[in-house]
């Protein structure tokens, strides 16, 4: 039975823990020896370790014949920001899994935000990054670092980019109820979404499919604005829709995190996931997802 190790275990990583369980040795890196018991019972060999912490992740070395990488990038040491930052936690791994027998593949996720704001053009793979968030600018570091590596050492490394996740408790019916605004709609910009569940099939057909130091991007097939996207939300919801502002008025109102996703505008292409991993999502839009729903409980998630 093939050993595979998941890093970064949150809400996508144990969505895809069970898709793989059946079939593979799961191992999970996990920071808090209190999580461990969650892990086991999803049928998971929880392995205590921390990315800050190189020293920590000894156990890592050469225990695994694929690594699913969805740990975010911790906080970059000097170089300033202004000139990039390193993902240390990326680079821990890394080195971590140099040390012995290498995986045969590795798969990371990562973010659509590594292009920057696109001014609502389709952007494919091969667009170059630009990234204009600290968010972003960590993510690229951690892809180059990884294909680096890949090249250096032989392993088929693939990287997701993922645009904003949703499922039943990631609407964001909180910012709905508490009235905050959307940008009007001839301002707005274009915003890219896929479903946690769609997301976990992703990256086990990546596991099995992807080519090496390829980039995927891991979106549906919704071409929305970022204010359509809430009003769908509230009508399903029977909420009031966000009130429209400009983008002036907007940037004001909003925290600087939420400013960064509504400023940038892009339409992602999805192609590679369909021909090359095989991928049928089981919410091609946000509104098949929301056709399903019939009990609406109060979720609270960001876009």
């Amino acid at each position: 039975m093939k050993r595979i190790l998941i890093v970064g275990c949150g809400d996508i990583a144990r969505r895809t823990l069970r898709r793989l369980v059946q079939r593979y040795r799961v191992y999970a890196l996990v920071r808090n020896p209190e999580n461990c018991a969650g892990l086991r019972n999803l049928g998971a060999i929880p392995i205590v370790g921390d990315l800050d912490d190189r020293t920590s992740l000894a156990r890592l070395s050469g225990l695994a014949d694929a690594v699913l990488h969805f740990a975010p990038p911790g906080n970059p040491p000097s170089p300033p920001l202004s000139k990039g930052g390193v993902d240390v936690r990326t680079r821990n791994l890394l080195s971590v899994l140099s040390q012995g027998a290498l995986p045969s593949c590795l798969i990371y996720i990562s973010t659509s935000g590594v292009y920057g704001d696109c001014g609502g053009d389709r952007v494919s793979e091969t667009r170059a990054v630009n990234p204009a968030s600290v968010r972003g600018k960590l993510r690229v570091d951690a892809e180059r670092q990884i294909r680096r590596w890949a090249r250096r050492n032989g392993v088929n490394a693939s990287i997701l980019r993922v645009p904003g996740i949703y499922a039943e408790d990631r609407l964001p019916l909180a910012r709905l109820r508490a009235g905050s605004p959307a940008i009007a709609a001839a301002e707005d910009s274009y915003s890219n979404h896929i479903h946690a569940d769609d997301l976990a099939r992703i990256a086990v057909a990546a596991l099995r499919r992807a080519k090496p130091c390829r980039v995927y991007h891991a979106t549906d097939e919704d071409e929305m604005k970022m204010g359509d996207y809430f009003d769908l939300v509230a009508d399903a919801y029977g909420l009031s829709p966000a009130p429209r502002m400009t983008r002036c008025e907007v940037q004001r109102a909003v925290s600087p995190v939420m400013w960064s996703f509504m400023n940038e505008s892009r339409r992602l292409a999805n192609g590679r996931i369909k021909r090359e991993l095989k991928v049928k999502l089981a919410y091609p839009t946000v509104a098949d997802f929301l056709a399903t729903k019939t009990t609406r409980p109060d979720c609270s998630g960001l876009v």
